[in-house]
């Protein structure tokens, strides 16, 4: 492979996706959605931050208010919050739009065999698509965090160096998540015999990774570990009243009431064992099953990115506005990792497929 052929083929790729229609029209439905939420953030942060205001005026009326109680502060960040949202969809619409086509249509026009009769290597071509299809997400991204920069600005809303770097952040997790999604669709597009089947099979591993594999989490996990443990108890029987006191207002027999109150021995101590056992058990296949779920992995470290506390809130006495960074790593490392690792390993069946095909 030699740069020069790569650059050439990423070159034209990126023109070809930019003039093409379905692009243009999909990327302005992504804008305009991305405008929307935008919007509606916006608006949202302005309520917050006039009931802000209103808070601390009334605070400052007041003495003897006890610490930890004050009121927060809304950030800059919540609103790119909602845009987050919109990202896993249509993101995800675009980028199967753009790579279920790249190899099933070459194929479909026989252009493939003519293409390699120039100087060009076939990794070239593989890897020259997938460059130039990334650097098309990369403007629509860019495009849209543009957009959103000029709304804030627009209303009169400056972000400090700390949210700028937060946001940006926020874009290249977006690019991240995007990737899987057009990774899956090149592997299709190579695969496939034509564009028809690539799209259909690019739908189903979407919809089967983004729906039905976090539906179906909870039911795996509960398979695996079975039931909770049961809690253990013993049955404390009230003693019946005296004859005199037998009878109801309404002329009934009393019965004796039988309570079933939790043990407190060593039977108690070893159902706790168990139950916390069991739960951390569940917990991890939990965890592990959604990890292979992008969305998740996304809203999960992009909520990190977007909040102050690193996703978490607390209050009361000792909050910290500002979560440790190592704290946030150490919770979503793993996310980070499977959005890195998804694309690789798309794209590497798409490679391995695209350099042992029968190109005739």
């Amino acid at each position: 492979m030699e740069a020069k052929g790569l650059f050439n083929v990423a070159r034209k790729e990126f023109i070809d996706h930019l003039t093409s229609r379905k692009f243009i029209i999909i990327l302005a439905l992504f804008l305009i959605i991305s405008v929307y939420s935008m919007h509606e953030g916006i608006d949202n942060y302005n309520d917050r931050l006039e009931r802000y205001k209103e808070q601390m005026s009334q605070i400052t009326e007041k003495e003897g208010i006890e610490p930890g109680y004050m009121a927060e502060k809304p950030s800059i960040l919540d609103i790119f919050q909602i845009m987050s949202f919109q990202m896993t969809l249509f993101g995800a619409i675009l980028a199967i739009a753009m790579g279920f086509d790249l190899i099933s249509r070459e194929k479909e026009s026989r252009s493939l065999k003519s293409l390699l009769t120039h100087p060009v290597y076939r990794d070239e071509i593989i890897n020259g698509k997938a460059l130039g299809g990334i650097l098309a997400l990369v403007f629509a991204i860019g495009n849209a965090l543009l957009i959103s920069f000029a709304m804030l600005l627009l209303f009169s809303i400056v972000p400090d160096l700390n949210e700028l770097w937060r946001i940006a952040l926020f874009g290249v997790v977006s690019i991240l998540c995007i990737l899987t999604y057009f990774s899956i669709a090149l592997m299709t597009s190579t695969i496939s015999e034509n564009s028809g089947k690539s799209i259909i099979y690019a739908l189903i591993i979407f919809l089967a990774i983004s729906l039905f594999l976090p539906m179906g989490g909870g039911i795996v996990a509960e398979i695996v570990v079975g039931e909770p443990p049961e809690s253990p108890t013993f049955r404390y029987e009230i003693p019946p009243p005296t004859p005199s006191e037998n009878e109801n207002e309404t002329g009934g027999v009393i019965k004796p009431v039988k309570i079933e109150i939790p043990m407190e021995d060593e039977e108690w101590q070893r159902y706790e064992e168990e139950s916390k056992a069991y739960w951390e058990k569940r917990r991890g296949i939990d965890d592990a099953i959604f990890t292979l779920v992008p969305t998740t992995n996304y809203r999960a470290v992009s909520s990190a990115v977007l909040s102050k506390n690193g996703g978490v809130r607390m209050f009361g006495p000792g909050y910290r506005s500002e979560t440790e960074g190592q704290d946030v790593i150490e919770r979503i490392w793993k996310n980070v990792l499977a959005l890195i690792i998804f694309p690789i390993v798309f794209f590497a069946i798409a490679y391995v497929k695209f350099m042992r095909m029968d190109i005739r």
